[in-house]
């Protein structure tokens, strides 16, 4: 099989594989087909079965004479107590955006290591998407690292494993550290939302608001010298702009974690590159710049 043929394969599995999470396990086809009409031919498999009979005698007792038939398990007593209802589904209560954003804030603060920062995110039940996640996605490398590398929000293959870029975007980030010396071991990598949203749909801005403190407390704690920015809606939440990826990318930029002011540059996401291969070659350049930052021969 080509190598084309390999991407299209791959391409279609990841179409299929969405339309299943989201609740499609019907393929339409060009004839319209009658389900009712189908229903109808075949009543074994849409009408119950009649409960198994036995004779009787005229009083109803059991008998061996023709007189009639009654249900094999008697009527329940009319004074039989009625079977309780099915306790009632909680109503999950949200919380207004800005109390949201304000207890994100006062939660994140309260972290005085990345252990602490994890343990409050499992318990934070302020952001929506936790309750259609799997589980949590942190963080993944090592957080004494240089430089660290911040997604927008975690995929399938992430919200499985808890881990984040371990899918194709995954692999792809690992051969762009490699080129440049690096690895999990010596890079830090996270994503502005630590919980996959449904179908992998794009995170609401409320959603990204009440994160983004936790994130911002995360690069805090870490500490990196330099910060990549993989993506757009990545670098318009940590840098606070509004440009588009393809003016960001390449430039370096002043981010303040709170502490100290550290170099920060923006790319492409890997799961871009995937779609549009032409764009590799500037993530190459990007990659160029952090490799040159870390040998303090560029960044201004």
């Amino acid at each position: 099989m080509s190598v084309t043929a390999d991407r299209d394969f791959a391409d279609w599995a990841d179409i299929l594989a969405f339309h299943w999470e989201a609740g499609v396990d019907v393929a339409i086809g060009e004839v319209p087909v009658d389900r009712f009409a189908e229903s109808a031919a075949e009543p074994s498999r849409s009408r119950p079965q009649a409960p198994p009979m036995r004779e009787t005698g005229s009083t109803g007792a059991a008998s061996g004479g023709p007189a009639g038939f009654a249900p094999s398990r008697p009527a329940p007593s009319r004074n039989q107590p009625a079977r309780p209802a099915p306790p009632a589904t909680p109503t999950l209560v949200t919380q207004p955006p800005d109390e949201a954003v304000m207890g994100a804030r006062e939660a994140a603060r309260a972290a005085a290591s990345l252990d602490e920062l994890k343990a409050i995110l499992d318990g934070f039940e302020g952001c929506a998407l936790k309750r259609t996640a799997s589980r949590l996605v942190f963080a993944d490398g090592n957080p004494a690292a240089k430089v660290m590398f911040v997604g927008e929000a975690p995929g399938r293959d992430e919200d499985q494993q808890g881990l984040p870029f371990v899918g194709r975007s995954g692999k792809l980030l690992d051969l762009m550290l490699a080129s440049i010396g690096l690895d999990r071991t010596s890079a830090y990598i996270a994503n502005v939302i630590p919980w996959r949203p449904p179908g992998n749909r794009t995170p609401t801005p409320q959603e990204t608001a009440v994160c983004l403190p936790f994130i911002a407390r995360q690069i805090e704690l870490a500490d990196p010298d330099i910060l990549v920015c993989l993506g757009g809606p990545s670098a318009q939440a940590l840098l606070g702009t509004t440009e588009g990826i393809t003016r960001l990318r390449g430039r370096f930029m002043d981010y303040d974690t709170g502490t100290r002011t550290i170099r920060a540059i923006a790319t492409f996401h890997p799961a871009y590159l995937l779609r549009t291969p032409l764009g590799k070659r500037f993530a190459w350049r990007d990659m160029l710049a952090v490799e040159a930052l870390l040998a303090g021969k560029g960044g201004g």
